[in-house]
C-alpha cells in the first residue's frame, strides 16, 4: 500500500499519521467546540498536595518498588487474558479541545485487540462521522473506515514502525498493550493514594517514562515501534498516570504527550525536532487514556483477508 501525505488547512499535528486518519482528521480546520482545560499541572499539584497527606505503610511508597509493579503490568496483563477496553484521547491547541472516544475488546495473550472510535462532530463535515474499526497486532495497524478514497469495505494496513510516533497517538487510541509496556520506562515514580477505578480499588501512581528505556524494556516484536517514538518526540519523556489492582494489572493509564506543531503542509508535528523551522505552530497537549475492566471476557478477533486491504493510495480528506 502507498501513503500520500497532503497538507490541509489547520492541520496542527499529523499528515504523518498516515494520510488524514483519525487523529489529522480531528484536527484539520476545526473551531473550537469547549472552553480551553487547563494543561494539567494545576491538577498534579493538587495531586502532589494529597500525596504529602497520610499514605498507608507498605511498598507502594517505596519509588523502586513502585518501578518493578509498574515494569511488569504488560506482563501481568499477557497472564490476565482478555478484557474489555474504553479509550479516550483528548487533545488541546490554539484554543480548541477535541476528544476522541474508543471502546472494544483486547485478547492479552495472543495479543490483539479491536476498538471502534468515534470521532467528534464537526471534525471534518458529516461524510467523516462514520466509527472507524481498529485492529491491532505486534507491529501492525488495521484501520476500515479511514482515509479518501478507500472503498467503504476495504482495510487501511500501516506497519506501526513507519510511523513518526510509532502509533501512540496516529490512530486516535494507544494501543492498549503499548500504554502498558510503556509503563516499563517509568521513572521518577510518585504513590500518591489508593483510589477506586470501576469500584476496583487501585493504587495510583504518577511520574515520568523514558521512552528509550521503554523500548528497551519492551518484548522485541515490539520494540520497534517504541524505539521509533522515543526519536520522534523531541525530549522523549511522558507523563503517566497509572492505577493499579491488587493483581498488579492497570485498570486505568493515561499518558500526557507534548507534541510540537508544524505548519502549513508540515509532515509530523510528534516527529518535529525541537526548534526545527517547520515546528512553528502552537505545541498541542494530548491526553490519552486507556481504561480496562472485565477481565477474563473472551476475545476473538478476526484479523482482515488480504483480499480486504486497500492496495492502493490512501488521501487526506479535506475540508
Amino acid at each position: 500500500m502507498v501513503v500520500r501525505q497532503h497538507g490541509h488547512r489547520g492541520a496542527v499535528v499529523a499528515n504523518a499519521v498516515a494520510g488524514g486518519l483519525a487523529l489529522g482528521l480531528l484536527l484539520s480546520g476545526c473551531a473550537a467546540q469547549d472552553p480551553v482545560v487547563p494543561d494539567g499541572r494545576g491538577l498534579r499539584e493538587d495531586l502532589k498536595s494529597l500525596s504529602t497527606q497520610a499514605r498507608p505503610a507498605g511498598d507502594e511508597t517505596d519509588p523502586r518498588r513502585a518501578r518493578e509493579a509498574l515494569a511488569r503490568a504488560a506482563r501481568v496483563l499477557a497472564g490476565a487474558g482478555g478484557a474489555k477496553v474504553r479509550t479516550s484521547m483528548e487533545t488541546v491547541s490554539g484554543g480548541t479541545r477535541l476528544t476522541i472516544h474508543g471502546s472494544g475488546l483486547y485478547d492479552f495473550s495472543r495479543p490483539a485487540g479491536q476498538l471502534t472510535v468515534l470521532v467528534p462532530e464537526d471534525a471534518a463535515g458529516d461524510a467523516e462521522h462514520r466509527p472507524i474499526t481498529e485492529v491491532f497486532t505486534p507491529g501492525r495497524l488495521f484501520m476500515k473506515n479511514r482515509g479518501a478514497g478507500v472503498p467503504g469495505d476495504s482495510w487501511v494496513r500501516l506497519a506501526t514502525a513507519s510511523l513518526a510516533d510509532g502509533n501512540l497517538l496516529t490512530n486516535g487510541a494507544t494501543d492498549p498493550l503499548a500504554a502498558a509496556e510503556l509503563l516499563g520506562g517509568a521513572r521518577e515514580v510518585t504513590y500518591m493514594r489508593d483510589e477506586r477505578v470501576g469500584g476496583v480499588r487501585v493504587r495510583h501512581y504518577w511520574g515520568t517514562i523514558d521512552l528509550g528505556r521503554a523500548a528497551r524494556a519492551a518484548p522485541e516484536r515490539d520494540r520497534e515501534p517504541l524505539t521509533v517514538a522515543a526519536k520522534g518526540f523531541s525530549n522523549g519523556t511522558v507523563a503517566f498516570d497509572a492505577y493499579l489492582d491488587d493483581q498488579g494489572r492497570p485498570r486505568r493509564v493515561s499518558h500526557r504527550f507534548s507534541v510540537a506543531g508544524r505548519g502549513r503542509g508540515g509532515a509530523s508535528a510528534s516527529a518535529a525536532p525541537s526548534g526545527s523551522p517547520a515546528a512553528s505552530a502552537p505545541p498541542m497537549t494530548v491526553v490519552s487514556t486507556v481504561e480496562l475492566y472485565d477481565f477474563g471476557t473472551p476475545v476473538r478477533v478476526a484479523l482482515p483477508a488480504p483480499a480486504d486491504i486497500y492496495a492502493g493510495t490512501v488521501g487526506s480528506p479535506r475540508n
